[in-house]
């Protein structure tokens, strides 16, 4: 007899964290997992949950295990996998039945699938690794509210919870949730990106030991810039290598690595022509670190980067405040890029509800984020740039974003995070830019054609055009 409500397929690092959850929620639960081995491991490992997961050896026990209509979670890896399954399970499942990516889809492939799949289907952002996945993740939805409603019961309580908030809600139609999803992890990249400068100048400017630096990044996780990110930072920064009896940071190869979905929005934001400066450079910054054998052999070239920074130059506090400046230009960027998303695809997507979800399960969880979903809730059209707490955060901390940056600059300390997040403060803040010279260069090459400021003509050219 088919008990469980909702089945779930891979049984790996996320897939087996999120059957846990879903299982300590209070719902039967199927599981399968290609290699039959790992499925029963898994099961047997469940402790006092056990005896709401019902492991099977074959696809067509796994559906036949599950109630109908049936709910079928899909966390396999992203791209041609997920189709592959879709396909097995296409062969088995009633038209009612729900499949699930939740994985990290990227978004154009949900699209696809929303149109090509006979079955209801939903696209989720699952975003916490693996102890979100186990203890409550922020859930991102995206596809047809009807669908979304359908499972929104078990989705919502296993999210992670801000007071009595689930995080977990509806984003949108087609790929939406998996837009949402990419463009938190391109924030995510920023922000690590941002620590990690910080983190730069107070090891190869400030001549500060691991010990020291991880006490300066959990003094200021009392403060504004409290987060998952910067807790973990202090908490990493701490830790002793067994090994050599060295701070582990200081064994550590430093060469980070991705799986594509900071890139994705990259691609996504200059197709979209969003400006995301900081996440860009986060990105370039990942790519950059790879090449570890051609940094060394640079730094035979032209001599040793970081110089010593007098600690009167550049106080501490003077850092905070910089990354607190940088942190809500980043954020402000992302979220116009999801307006733009949200009108090129016409998808309605609501800041105030992103930034709700965010506020607790996900990797950007911080407390910043409750008065980013405030500041949308009073006006959701509005920049965080405008928006009046965020914009008396901006007047008296961007002084200290330029003096980290000229600083750094002075010493060799590469902060490309930072230095885009100036760039773009000041670009925003000047009322007459410099486009007129490429605008004049564009007709003078190609007789493009340029507005004019005095009568607000268009088409015009110049005296080159006779």
């Amino acid at each position: 007899m088919s008990h469980s409500e909702i089945g779930l397929i891979g049984l790996g690092t996320m897939g087996s964290a999120l059957a846990l959850n879903i299982a300590e929620k209070g719902f039967d639960i199927v599981v399968f997992n290609r290699t039959t081995s790992i499925t029963h491991a898994f099961a047997k490992s469940a402790g006092v949950l056990a005896d709401r997961i019902s492991p099977t050896d074959s696809l067509a026990d796994f559906v036949a295990a599950i109630k109908v209509p049936r709910i079928v979670i899909l966390m396999v890896p992203a791209g041609d996998p997920v189709d592959e399954q879709i396909a097995a399970l296409a062969e088995l499942i009633g038209p009612d039945d729900l499949i699930i990516d939740a994985g990290n889809g990227n978004f154009h492939d949900t699209n696809r699938r929303m149109r090509s799949i006979m079955s209801p289907f939903l696209g989720i952002g699952v975003s916490g690794g693996e102890e979100g996945a186990r203890n409550g993740p922020a859930i991102m939805g995206g596809g047809p509210n009807a669908h979304w409603e359908r499972a929104a019961h078990i989705l919502t309580a296993i999210s992670a919870k801000f007071g009595d908030i689930a995080c977990a809600d509806w984003m949108g139609e087609e790929g939406a949730g998996h837009f949402v999803k990419a463009a938190h992890n391109g924030i995510e990249y920023a922000d690590m990106q941002l620590i990690a400068e910080s983190y730069g100048l107070m090891r190869d400017g400030l001549g500060m030991d691991a010990a020291q630096i991880a006490d300066v990044f959990l003094e200021w996780n009392k403060g504004p810039l409290k987060s998952y990110l910067v807790e973990i930072s202090g908490k990493v920064a701490s830790v002793v290598d067994e090994a050599t009896n060295a701070p582990l940071l200081d064994v550590i190869v430093d060469a980070a690595g991705q799986k594509g979905t900071g890139r994705w929005t990259a691609i996504e934001a200059q197709h979209l022509a969003a400006p995301i400066p900081v996440i860009e450079a986060a990105v370039v910054a990942r790519n950059l670190s790879a090449r570890r054998d051609e940094r060394a052999e640079m730094e035979k070239l032209f001599g040793t980067g970081p110089k010593a920074i007098n600690p009167d130059d550049l106080p501490l506090a003077v850092m905070e405040q910089a990354m607190i400046c940088g942190k809500i230009l980043c954020y402000d960027q992302g979220f116009r890029m999801i307006r733009a998303a949200s009108d090129q695809f016409d998808w309605n997507l609501q800041s105030p509800a992103i930034a709700r979800v965010w506020r607790e399960g996900c990797i950007i969880r911080s407390a910043m984020l409750d008065d980013m979903a405030s500041a949308f809730t009073e006006d959701p059209q509005r920049s965080l740039m405008a928006a009046p707490f965020f914009s008396a955060q901006i007047a008296k901390t961007h002084d200290a974003l330029r003096k980290v940056v000229a600083t750094a600059a002075m010493h060799g300390i590469a902060v490309p995070a930072h230095a885009a997040a100036l760039a773009y403060f000041d670009a925003m803040r000047t009322a007459r830019g410099t486009a007129n010279m490429i605008q004049g260069q564009r007709d003078f090459f190609g007789l493009h054609g340029f507005a004019r400021l005095d009568d607000g003509t268009t088409g015009n050219h110049g005296p080159w055009a006779n």
